[in-house]
């Protein structure tokens, strides 16, 4: 099967086009006034352009008219392969208002045309209404509505699958529902590609913190301990988690920092990287991370 024809869906087809040069005007700078256009230059004799095509198809199929896609059979239409200097294929032209906003030559990676695509549809602004979606289960979930925010936090996930917010939103939703092996196991599903990014890490560090909380013991005795004698590291780090696990963040920081001002090397240096889970847990502009990663780095290069 030739790369200009169609194989995706049909509704791919209506975002992925052949055009010619009687259709370049229309289909792709008059487009282009409302969303981005990708223009693909390809032919049937070209190695590169069978892997490529496919690989752009597929992500522009993904931003569901978000961006759209011309393909240009450069042996049939020399005349704007010639306008727009194409010396060699595959090569690939983004048309955003009318003008050429991108380009690139040559076959790459399934991660750089990602990369490519994702660029384009932020060009226009319109993310499919997920913005909307993502802030509606954001408040569901603040609500105390643990299932329905959940059950959004999934379609986003259904609609763009490695989405940050939606899989570190599902993740905190299943944990605050009390579905800690649901919780677990969707962390587990990340894929690569967002394990690290930053909704996720915090979403990792609430379910550690989690953990840690159902194993917390009685606060009154814990803290009894740790007056007794002040330099039980132990006895405050587990007096941190009970007051964490008791929602007295800013109480279990304090009594963090204070263990590693007086043992900082304790544990293999428990009591920073327990501090470390917390931050990563709260949001970055949250006062009580701000205030604590301050005086954790004070102490550090004290």
């Amino acid at each position: 099967m030739l790369i200009g024809e169609n194989t995706e869906s049909p509704q791919a087809g209506q975002y992925i086009k052949d055009v010619t040069e009687a259709t370049f005007m229309a289909e792709v700078v008059e487009r282009s006034m409302e969303v981005p256009v990708i223009v693909d230059f390809w032919a049937p004799w070209c190695g590169p352009c069978k892997t490529l095509g496919p690989m752009l198809e597929a992500e522009v199929a993904k931003a569901k008219g978000r961006v759209v896609m011309a393909k240009v059979d450069v042996d049939q239409n020399q005349m704007i392969a010639g306008q727009l200097q194409v010396q060699s294929i595959p090569t690939v032209y983004a048309f955003y208002k009318g003008q050429p906003v991108d380009a690139f030559q040559g076959a790459l990676p399934q991660s750089q045309i990602k990369q490519f695509v994702d660029k384009l549809t932020a060009l226009s602004g319109d993310d499919g209404g997920l913005g909307e979606a993502l802030e509606a289960a954001e408040t569901m979930l603040a609500e105390g509505a643990f299932d329905d925010a959940a059950e959004t936090f999934e379609a986003i996930i259904g609609e763009e699958a490695e989405n940050a917010e939606a899989w570190g939103g599902l993740i905190r939703a299943q944990q605050a529902a009390g579905k800690a092996d649901d919780a677990a196991e969707t962390l587990a599903r990340v894929p690569a590609a967002i394990a690290g990014a930053a909704p996720v890490e915090a979403a990792r560090a609430q379910l550690a913190l989690a953990r840690q909380a159902a194993s917390a013991g009685p606060l009154e005795e814990l803290r009894a301990k740790v007056d007794a004698d002040p330099a039980d590291s132990q006895a405050r780090f587990d007096y941190a988690t009970a007051l964490h696990a008791a929602g007295q963040v800013e109480e279990a920081v304090d009594q963090l920092l204070e263990a590693f001002r007086r043992d900082r090397e304790w544990n293999d240096g428990a009591a920073k990287a327990q501090l470390f889970t917390i931050f990563d847990a709260l949001k970055p502009t949250d006062p009580i991370a701000q205030k604590g990663r301050r005086k954790l780095s004070s102490l550090i290069y004290a």
